[in-house]
C-alpha cells in the first residue's frame, strides 16, 4: 500500500505519533481494527514489479519446458535454483518435512534444498529458497537473463535484449 508520511511528533518514554495520508479508501479496515493494537511496518515504497516481466519470465518457461519434456514449473524452479539466492539453515531432522511444507506454501519458486548434516548434531543444512515474487530488479534480470540463455541454448527464439531491458526498468 503506497501512503505518505505527513507529520511525526515525538511524544517521549519510546512513543510517537504518526500522520499518513494513504492512498485507497481504509474505512472499513479501520472500523474493524481502530480498537486493537496493530502491526505496522514501514519502508520506503517502490512501484509493484513490471507484469510484462513476470509475463515473459512465465512465457519463456513454458516454452522451455515444451521444448525439453517439462513442466513450466519445474524450469522455474530450476532457474531459481541456479541465479536466486537462498539462505542455509540448520533445521532438525524430525522439522524438515514440516519445514518444506510451511516454506513451499508461500508460491511455486519457494523450495528448499536438504544439502547435508548441519555441524549441529541432529539437525539438517537446508538451503531454503524465495520465489521471484520477492526479488529486486537485479535479482530479476539475473533470472530472466539465465532463463532466456537456457531458451538459445535449445534453439527457441528470445525477446529482443532492448526490450527486456525495458521492461525491467519498469520496476525502477
Amino acid at each position: 500500500m503506497k501512503a505518505r508520511i505527513l507529520d511525526f511528533t515525538y511524544r517521549g518514554l519510546n512513543k510517537g505519533l504518526l500522520t499518513l495520508e494513504l492512498d485507497g479508501d481504509f474505512r472499513d479496515t479501520y472500523d474493524k481494527l481502530n480498537k486493537f493494537d496493530v502491526d505496522v511496518t514501514v519502508k520506503k515504497w517502490h512501484p509493484a514489479r513490471s507484469k510484462d516481466a513476470n509475463a515473459l519470465l512465465w512465457e519463456m518457461c513454458t516454452r522451455i519446458a515444451k521444448a525439453i519434456g517439462s513442466t513450466k514449473e519445474e524450469v522455474y524452479r530450476r532457474n531459481i535454483r541456479e541465479v536466486g539466492e537462498y539462505t542455509p539453515l540448520p533445521i532438525k531432522v524430525e522439522a524438515v518435512f514440516d519445514f518444506e511444507r510451511i516454506w513451499s506454501a508461500h508460491g511455486i519458486g519457494w523450495f528448499i534444498d536438504v544439502v547435508d548434516d548441519s555441524k549441529i548434531p541432529g539437525y539438517k543444512l537446508v538451503f531454503a529458497y524465495q520465489g521471484s515474487s520477492t526479488y529486486d530488479t537485479k535479482q530479476m534480470s539475473r533470472l530472466i537473463d539465465n532463463v532466456m540463455q537456457d531458451a538459445k541454448s535449445i534453439g527457441i527464439e528470445t525477446e529482443d535484449p532492448n526490450k527486456i531491458k525495458s521492461l525491467l526498468e519498469e520496476w525502477k
